[in-house]
């Protein structure tokens, strides 16, 4: 019996980390107009991944931190090649040939893919509430996308390439889950980050010559993509997924739209339309449906007794634990 409070108590370490990745990832938006307008995709992604990694790099000095274990090492080459390296350059540049409408519709398929790629590849459960509140985020997300969307562009190589983000981010995540098993948060996202940036390397040419002629305002706001956005929410991203599963993880980031509605009418004088506003309060609707849990019935006057804790019905908390 007094045992019950602690796992709800353990959560909220997991929920604040999971809430400074959205803000974060949500904050990116700003940055990510600024120096899209001087760096091509695969020059922003690179730069932004070297950032990280110094960033990440001197944290895990001063941590004395070393390389991970041998057996996460395949987790982290995956979601180093797939999230940090294929997502990155994929959304920047399928950004750049669809309108929002239709990047919001491709690219937020991507918690679906995890929830689905979890299930199959990690054997985590499929909840209903779960899968409604992503029905629910998913419907804002377009909502949103679709209302900011002015020019209604698209291209059959953007749809592809932000589908193909979507696939990206989904593997990267199922990737990482069984990394954090044997390594901790911060070495997965650092090596994690410098895979990504390995992989991006052919950019190299591209963000050395860019960086000559562009802005220092956009080269300050990649700098800040690689140290916020990539470093430290990557990093409590890692931590909170470490403690839950990669379909609630993944349900999370649909309240990444309506912070950006937000963020945008208070950084960029974008008042959002009523019709943006409903699809980020259906967002935000979604994420509480899918982290709620159900409720257990309560005992009636005419049920029988709740049968004594025992070392069967010890192991029912974690299996509904998230």
């Amino acid at each position: 019996m007094t045992q019950s409070p602690r796992p709800a108590r353990a959560q909220w370490p997991a929920l604040a980390a999971a809430a400074i990745t959205v803000v974060l990832w949500a904050s990116a938006f700003v940055s990510i107009r600024s120096a899209g307008e001087s760096y091509s995709p695969g020059a922003l992604a690179l730069g932004r991944l070297l950032a990280g990694s110094i960033a990440l790099g001197c944290v895990l000095l001063v941590r004395r931190e070393g390389p991970p274990p041998r057996a996460a090492w395949p987790g982290i080459a995956i979601s180093g090649l797939l999230w940090f390296g294929v997502y990155m350059v994929a959304l920047n540049w399928g950004e750049q040939e669809v309108d929002a409408g239709t990047a919001a519709m491709v690219v937020n398929i991507g918690p679906i893919l995890i929830a689905l790629l979890g299930a199959r590849l990690l054997g985590e459960a499929l909840p209903p509430r779960l899968l409604a509140g992503m029905a629910v985020s998913f419907a804002g997300a377009v909502t949103v996308g679709l209302s900011m969307s002015g020019e209604g562009r698209a291209s059959t190589l953007g749809v592809l390439l932000c589908l193909l983000a979507a696939v990206g981010y989904a593997g990267g995540v199922v990737g990482q889950k069984p990394a954090l098993a044997h390594a901790s948060a911060l070495q997965v996202t650092t090596f994690g980050c410098l895979a990504g940036a390995a992989a991006c390397l052919p950019f190299a040419g591209q963000l050395v010559s860019q960086a000559q002629r562009a802005p220092l305002s956009a080269t300050l706001n990649m700098v800040y993509l690689g140290v916020f956005p990539t470093a430290l929410a990557f990093t409590t991203w890692a931590y909170a997924l470490a403690r839950t599963t990669a379909g609630r993880m993944g349900a999370t980031t649909y309240a990444v739209p309506a912070l950006v509605v937000l963020m945008s009418w208070l950084t960029l004088d974008e008042v959002p339309a009523a019709l943006t506003m409903a699809g980020g309060a259906l967002c935000l609707a979604g994420v509480a449906l899918s982290r709620s849990r159900a409720r257990k019935p309560t005992a009636g006057k005419g049920d029988p007794p709740p049968p004594a804790a025992g070392p069967a019905s010890a192991d029912r908390p974690s299996r509904a634990g998230g």
